[in-house]
């Protein structure tokens, strides 16, 4: 993580530097999360739910969604609370101005993480 957060806060700074920050959205993306038991050898296995961060001049900024209950795990993963193509669909939407429903094949609604 402290390696993601240098990069990151670097990618910033050069950003704002060239005057670009407040006309770039950066998303992150992980194709699994992590499971809440500890397995045999002392990590964790892959899981569903996961977070993902997202920067950029016009980003509201804050937390979305809810912590996943620790006491209500489906097949030991935990539940997320918001759909991964609603993400999807706030860049699609929000950012590019293009219709969301045929690349995430239907409707998901875009977050309000955005500026106006």
């Amino acid at each position: 993580m402290r390696q993601l957060g240098d990069g990151l806060a670097a990618l910033k700074a050069a950003l704002v530097e060239m005057g670009r920050w407040d006309s770039t959205l950066i998303m992150t993306y992980a194709e699994f999360g992590r499971r809440v038991q500890e397995n045999a050898s002392n990590g964790t296995d892959h899981g569903t739910a996961n977070a993902h961060f997202v920067m950029g001049g016009a980003v509201k900024g804050g937390l979305y969604g809810q912590a996943p209950p620790l006491d209500r795990l489906d097949n030991g993963n935990l539940v997320h609370a918001v759909d991964f193509r609603s993400l999807y669909a706030t860049a699609l939407q929000k950012w590019w101005g293009v219709d969301s429903a045929g690349p995430l094949g239907g409707k998901f609604a875009a977050l309000d993480l955005l500026k106006s």
